[in-house]
């Protein structure tokens, strides 16, 4: 129950059990109830540090288009063959290059030239936003955030895409709705991401205590290693705590993960109840009692994996990405081969993870989108997300992949990835995503410094969200 009599019902609209909750229409709650969008001045942008987030936003406002939703008919027609571009976020794997490499020789009059935008996915969004309303022809293929879908298919930055030429059938189907607006396709899942628990199997092994589920099991555990004389100077659990899209990401996570949504199946905000303050009380509270360590309080991405690579946390809540590279055998990696992975813990039982991933799409304004819709077929297909899964442990968005037994034996943590991707929240799927975010990072981020109280926080929240989702 909630502390204003209303209930927060997990499990249904923006966070429901496999993604968005839809209706008949197959559009998220939150988007029907949207009417229209119109041009609005750039909000405020926050900085940032760097990191590889796969999720954000700049925070500037979104120019707009008379009705959120789109115009009749199919998609268009795609023409035109020759170069183009995939504008993405900063490669982080060092992968990328070489799938374009294969594109690339075997189309030498169609070649794709990777434009990376910085590793902040808050930059990366004022970047794409920036092109889109200058009509830039310079991206072509776009490699989104999913949250972000709704918001360009509304303004109608990026093209309809004909999903029937695609085999969305053999991916999850929660992934798939991720690249739908108003029950049309506008993006094609290049990957998926759920949130994992990594863990010091060797710390909690030595001190004789299993991965826990709950939050309290969690601190309980780092009690346990603390005691340890290999435990001393080891930091309890981080997060991406930085003022960014991440810190959306945990937040939704810790509401979710408490039994509260951020966003209900009305499409309304619900931060202001007892399930989402148990949430972020359960983050606040760490940086106040120190199971936080007190820098991680900047820790986007990328700084988290470091400092679990480098053997200062115990626990770490980060995308499957980091797999890979912390058991890289070169020197990078303390804790190569001494790491375990579970699900996210929760209130009384195991948490929930938001959904992640990227999307492709296509510019309105780009050119030769004959070859970008080709170039996003062969790019999507199922045999470069095993290559990907392969180099990189990226979450692939076919479901046989999870269930192939080389590639279990290989990443045994797949199974477990499966079962969060399964129930998987995502975040609130509103056409004012920018102003939505930048609600819940503004007030998130007072309650962890301890400038406002969870309380007030909340109410804060509930108060410039709504106005985010209701605003006409």
């Amino acid at each position: 129950m909630s502390r204003r009599g209303r209930h927060g019902e997990f499990g249904h609209g923006e966070f429901g059990h496999e993604g968005y909750g839809h209706g008949q229409s197959g559009l998220p709650v939150a988007q029907r109830t949207r009417a229209r969008v119109r041009t609005r001045p750039a909000v405020r942008t926050w900085a940032v540090a760097a990191s590889a987030a796969l999720l954000a936003t700049a925070l500037a406002g979104c120019g707009g288009t008379d009705s959120s939703e789109p115009a009749a008919g199919g998609p268009g027609e795609f023409t035109g063959r020759g170069p183009i571009t995939l504008a993405t976020g900063k490669d982080t794997t060092r992968t990328l290059q070489g799938q374009l490499d294969r594109w690339n020789k075997e189309h030498p009059d169609e070649k794709v030239t990777m434009i990376e935008l910085p590793e902040s996915a808050d930059q990366q969004r004022q970047q794409f936003i920036q092109n889109a309303q200058t009509k830039s022809d310079a991206y072509t293929v776009l490699n989104l955030d999913p949250i972000w879908v709704a918001e360009f298919a509304a303004n109608q930055w990026v093209d309809e895409l004909p999903a029937k030429e695609f085999p969305l059938d053999r991916m999850l189907p929660a992934v798939v709705r991720t690249g739908e607006y108003f029950g049309k396709q506008y993006g094609i899942p290049f990957n998926t991401n759920a949130g994992l628990l990594f863990y010091r199997k060797d710390l909690l092994d030595k001190a004789g205590v299993e991965p826990p589920i709950t939050w309290a099991g969690m601190k309980a555990a780092c009690t346990a290693v603390a005691e340890l004389p290999e435990g001393k100077g080891v930091g309890c659990y981080a997060g991406q705590f930085d003022k960014y899209e991440g810190l959306t990401v945990n937040f939704s996570e810790a509401v979710a993960s408490a039994g509260g949504t951020v966003v209900g199946a009305d499409g309304k905000a619900t931060v202001d109840t007892e399930e989402a303050r148990k949430g972020l009380e359960f983050l606040a509270q760490g940086f106040k009692d120190g199971t936080f360590p007190k820098e991680s309080s900047t820790y986007q991405e990328e700084d988290g994996r470091r400092a679990f690579q480098s053997g200062k946390l115990l626990f770490h809540r980060q995308w499957p990405y980091q797999w890979t590279l912390a058991n890289a055998t070169d020197g990078s990696s303390k804790v190569a081969g001494k790491f375990g992975v579970a699900p996210l813990p929760g209130l009384d039982g195991p948490g929930k993870s938001s959904l992640g991933g990227l999307d492709l799409a296509i510019s309105k304004f780009g050119k030769n989108k004959a070859t970008a819709l080709d170039f996003i077929k062969f790019f999507s297909n199922e045999a470069n997300a095993r290559a990907n899964l392969k180099a990189t442990s990226a979450a692939p968005p076919y479901t046989a992949l999870y269930d192939d037994p080389a590639l279990r034996e290989q990443f045994p943590y797949l199974a477990t990835l499966k079962e969060s991707l399964s129930g998987a929240a995502p975040r609130p799927a509103v056409v004012r995503y920018g102003d939505a975010t930048a609600a819940i990072q503004e007030s998130a981020a007072a309650a962890l410094s301890g400038s406002k109280s969870v309380d007030a926080a909340l109410v804060e929240m509930q108060r410039n969200l709504s106005a985010a989702i209701d605003e006409k």
